[in-house]
């Protein structure tokens, strides 16, 4: 039995006693046992976890059902992110969202069917009014799926509030089964002023992880002075998973004193991408791994909560001090780390060497750079701390340092291209290079002025101007030309586009536009032959598609139906 730690005893009863959500309002939005691949407010690439990530059994058209009564608010389409979206207003202000749906209940699927054949477009955004398409509590509304950027079959499934900040939906009682544990995987510890000596170094250090029996953890004691801080990896797995999915609440204390909590309960899109600076950037492009910082430098989060000195640790001469790290999820699961520090002054044997260069970045001020045919301009505030950056164009290629330093906003490039004839011109645009080699160019969204490339981006790194003279390919996937289809269901293309990716396509049967549905992930377009008034039994098919520097391809095919 695992022993209760007495300084927190209390704090998860009188946390559950507070509780501000109503508890019997919001159902269970499928009709299988939720199992969970994703928590809230775990963190993802470059953004908190907005909902939760629901099992469907590894299958798709799983029937999704409304939380609660409420009217169908907004409904968007799009090929990445969401994909398929649904959103529900409800009386008590709440907004549910249902993402990477297959498609939606039939009269919704009309509704939206209906504007995309009059916008002509698959990818829409409606805000139908309130007495539109009204929905009661378990009326089916959608189907899952896997589109957008869903990585597997799952419902992605949040509760947001009248501000649209998302809420854990477990706060309001939507139960997950979860018997176990977090799991802590490293400790590390940072020097954090310039006299900050930790064993003989003023670099960070992994700490040797000792577990214990009860399901808590030991640490490696360590010497130290000056101002220190800490920073954790962990995760939590629910029953019936073995995802690694993120924690719900860390606390810290340091000789008996909360000196850090971190909750993550709500927060607000406006702040999701500080996520960068709340782990160790650096640390996980280099490894992938998310250590969570348990000190604040220059964050403004609104999940820390009661944090004495930003969460450093104030080392002297000759102290003894103990820090203990607590890591709970929902269930109040927890999991304890002990860390036991011995202050002491100490010669340094392992100093860490600080690479300069003639281009210092202040933060807090403009900074703008110009060699050859490229310019980068950074506004006040792209970044979260000073740094040196490694600046340098050679050949059309700029070299902005490594992407190792994250950014609060976006920042431009811009490419002179004047030397290049108008037609080369034409077939341009800004990559930014990844690979060991870095010899991959990635499509950069690039804007055209006169004699001039821009791009807007968050990401610092290698970037090169690179030609795309290669239309897309189109190719049919269940159909030949002249072939009769009156048995099929779908119509289905392959396109493709390895250079500067796809940018639109347009589908026309008889002159008439279609709607076909694009899902990049497998580069296929799919027309349903529900939507199409069966009016020749000999049809042209027409497809055109465009790439981002406007190479197209068309495909033409005759095909017959009764």
């Amino acid at each position: 039995m695992k022993l209760i730690h007495p300084i927190f005893y209390i704090i998860p009863f009188v946390f559950f006693a507070q509780n501000p959500y109503p508890q019997d309002y919001f159902g269970n939005p499928l009709k299988i046992p939720i199992i969970l691949s994703g928590t809230f407010a775990e963190l993802r690439s470059n953004h908190f976890h907005s909902g939760l990530d629901i099992k469907t059994q590894g299958r798709t058209g799983l029937h999704v059902v409304a939380s609660a009564n409420g009217f169908v608010s907004r409904i968007k389409i799009s090929h990445f992110g969401y994909g398929k979206a649904l959103y529900i207003t409800h009386p008590n202000g709440y907004v549910t969202v249902y993402a990477h749906l297959q498609k939606f209940a039939p009269e919704i699927e009309a509704y939206v069917k209906n504007h995309q054949y009059e916008e002509e477009s698959y990818e829409i955004e409606l805000f139908p009014k309130a007495e539109e398409l009204l929905i009661t509590k378990g009326d089916l509304i959608a189907y899952s799926g896997n589109t957008g950027g869903s990585a597997g079959p799952h419902l992605h499934f949040e509760i947001r509030n009248k501000e649209e900040h998302p809420i854990n939906p477990m706060l309001f009682g939507i139960d997950v089964k979860d018997s176990s544990y977090p799991l802590i995987r490293s400790i590390f510890v940072y020097p954090l002023s310039d006299d900050a000596v930790i064993n003989n170094s003023n670099e960070k250090q992994e700490l040797k992880l000792i577990p214990l029996k009860n399901g808590d953890y030991a640490v490696s004691n360590i010497e130290a002075i000056g101002n220190i801080g800490f920073g954790i990896e962990t995760i939590d797995r629910q029953d019936f998973a073995s995802n690694s999915n993120g924690v719900y609440n860390i606390q810290t204390i340091f000789n008996g004193n909360r000196n850090f909590e971190i909750d993550f309960s709500k927060f607000s899109f406006d702040e999701t991408r500080n996520l960068n600076q709340l782990i160790d950037y650096q640390h996980y492009i280099d490894s992938r791994d998310r250590i969570q910082k348990l000190f604040i430098k220059n964050n403004e989060l609104s999940l820390y909560k009661g944090v004495e000195n930003n969460g450093f640790l104030k080392i002297k001469d000759s102290s003894y001090s103990v820090y203990k790290i607590r890591v709970s999820d929902f269930k109040n699961n927890e999991a304890w780390v002990t860390i036991n520090i011995k202050g002491s002054k100490q010669k340094l044997l392992n100093e860490k060497v600080i690479k300069t260069t003639p281009y210092y970045i202040n933060s807090e001020q403009t900074t703008n750079l110009k060699k050859g045919n490229v310019s980068v301009h950074f506004k006040p505030n792209t970044f979260y701390e000073n740094f040196y950056l490694d600046f340098d164009v050679k050949n059309d290629t700029l070299t902005l340092h490594e992407n190792t330093i994250p950014t609060k906003k976006s920042f431009s490039l811009q490419f002179d291209v004047s030397q290049y004839n108008k037609p080369d011109q034409d077939k341009l645009f800004i990559a930014r290079l990844i690979g060991d080699k870095k010899n991959i160019p990635i499509y950069t969204s690039t804007k055209r002025e006169t004699n001039k490339l821009i791009a807007y981006t968050k990401l610092l790194g290698t970037y090169t101007l690179a030609t795309d003279t290669i239309a897309p390919k189109i190719k049919a996937s269940n159909f030949k030309n002249k072939q009769w289809l009156s048995d099929f269901r779908f119509l289905k293309l392959n396109i493709q586009d390895k250079e500067s990716g796809i940018k639109s396509y347009h589908a026309s049967i008889n002159d008439e536009w279609i709607l076909m549905e694009y899902e990049y992930k497998k580069d296929l377009l799919t027309f349903d032959f529900n939507d199409l008034d069966q009016k020749e039994t000999n049809n042209k098919l027409k497809v055109i598609v465009t790439d981002n520097v406007g190479n197209s391809s068309t495909f033409e095919a005759v095909f017959y139906r009764k």
